[in-house]
């Protein structure tokens, strides 16, 4: 009987979490403070105990029960269930919506730049007025 057809096999569903997450085992075993070999042999028990468990899950970013609930299936139910409700309905990227019209951020950057821009020339014309008042003190 394969790991797959096991549904309580926790070495398997901690492997598959761990996969999911990107995740190596050597990656998962420096935070365990342990080898890749003992992650290895880990995921290839069907059983492991609590307080370890606890460990796994913190290393991984899940919770206990999300490891001992975990299925492949449920995994593919939950990245199906997203849906579009908006009008771009075919494939990814292929209609770009914008809540705004461009030309108004475009706008608005232009007068964003004006006022920086008298800003900086206030603070010069500032500046060369106060080297003057030196200047004439001297």
């Amino acid at each position: 009987m394969s790991t797959l057809t096991k549904p309580n096999h926790i070495g398997r569903k901690i492997s598959r979490i761990r996969e999911l997450k990107d995740m190596k085992q050597e990656a998962l075993a420096q935070a365990l403070g342990t080898n890749q070999q003992a992650i290895s042999a880990m995921e290839n028990s069907e059983t492991i105990d609590e307080e370890k468990l606890v460990e796994i899950a913190k290393a991984l970013g899940v919770s206990v029960e999300a490891i001992k609930n975990f299925s492949e299936e449920a995994v593919f139910n939950y990245f199906n269930s997203f849906s579009d409700n908006s009008i771009n309905q075919g494939p990814i990227g292929a209609h770009n919506i914008c809540h705004f019209h461009p030309l108004d951020k475009l706008m608005e950057a232009v007068e964003e730049n004006k006022k920086l821009y008298e800003r900086l020339l206030q603070a010069e014309k500032d500046k060369n007025e106060y080297l003057e008042k030196l200047l004439e003190k001297k």
